[in-house]
Order: C-alpha cells, then structure tokens, then sequence
C-alpha cells in the first residue's frame, strides 16, 4: 500500500466500498474501478470527489483506496487504554482527544477547533464511566451531523473503561465563526 496520498491526487478503488454523500449524509455504493480525486485525508476519513459529487469513505476502507491507516500519536488516550494510574480527569483528556480526530467532511479543521463541542463531561454510575457530549454543526440544515456525531461516539467508544458515549446535537447557542479556536482559524487562513 501507499503512503497517504496528497490531497488532490486520483485513485482507482479497488473494491466496492460504502460511502456517505456528501452533504445529505445517504449512504451509497461505490463499485470497484471507480476512479476519486482525494480532497481531504483527516482523522481516519478520506473525502472524495466522484462523478457523482462529494463522499465520504471510513478508514476501513483505506485498502480499497490503496493507502495505508493514519495512525496518530494519542498520549492521553494511550494512557488511559493502559489503564496504569488513571485518574476521571485522564478519562476527559482522552474524551477530548479522541473528539479532535473527527473532522467535518468539508472542513479540513477537527470539530472541537471548529468550536462544535459545547459541553464534555465523563460521569461515573455503578462503576461505568459514560461520556456525554453536547455538539452542534455549523448549520442547522446538514445532513452530515448524524453521521459526524456518530463518528465521534464511535472514536470515545475506543477508550478503554468508557462504556458508553451519548453525542447530542444542539442549537443553543448558534455557530458563529467566533467560536473557532485560534488554530482553527490558522488552518482556514482567517488569520
């Protein structure tokens, strides 16, 4: 397999994969030979352009895409998996790491600098440890936000001692460009 390649470069599938239409969020089939242009390689996810429009394609499918996973360094949620001297604030850390490796689709900024996450708790209960996070999207109309949320369910659940994970969407506060961090705004030129 071959090193993740830049952003813009064509690729043949080499299988048929499952993707998600961008931005209305209907999965749908990709056969094999179908040629992408890579627009976006983030967080385990690889944005492609096709014939017919913007799609998503999880990480499972890096091989039909001839690329290898991404692997990221992730000390608070390592520390946590090895479950040696961990303490409830190790377990948010990781939370909150783990929320940075999801990206929207189209923005090429993790959602926590996008300034999405409005709230991030780990409570424990009967001796299970649930995280709880409030996101919201930046409009209200994309029919992306299910899936990002359960994208982020999906990388809180890698936690080792989390037993659950509960991703709200919500409205209240709006969005607006003034929530993204410092080096969201870096990444998107805004500064």
């Amino acid at each position: 397999m071959s090193e993740v390649t830049p952003n813009g470069g064509e690729l043949e599938l080499s299988r048929e994969v499952e993707a998600i239409q961008i931005p209305s969020g209907d999965t749908f089939k990709l056969p094999a030979g179908t040629k992408v242009i890579l627009t976006q390689s983030l967080g385990g996810t690889y944005t492609v352009a096709t014939d017919q429009g913007l799609a998503r394609i999880s990480e499972q499918y890096s091989d039909a895409l001839g690329l290898e996973e991404q692997k990221n360094e992730q000390p608070a949620t390592e520390k946590v998996n090895s479950e040696i001297d961990v303490s409830d604030d190790d377990y948010k850390s990781a939370v909150w790491e783990q929320l940075r490796t999801v990206f929207d689709p189209e923005i090429p900024v993790n959602i926590v600098d996008l300034g999405l996450i409005y709230d991030c708790t780990v409570i424990e209960e009967d001796d299970t440890k649930q995280a709880s996070v409030k996101m919201t999207l930046t409009a209200p109309g994309c029919g992306m936000g299910p899936t990002i949320a359960a994208d982020a369910e999906n990388k809180i659940n890698n936690i080792k001692g989390i037993d659950g994970a509960k991703v709200e969407l919500v409205w209240d506060p709006p969005w607006t460009q003034d929530m993204i961090s410092e080096e969201g705004k870096m990444k998107l030129g805004m500064i």
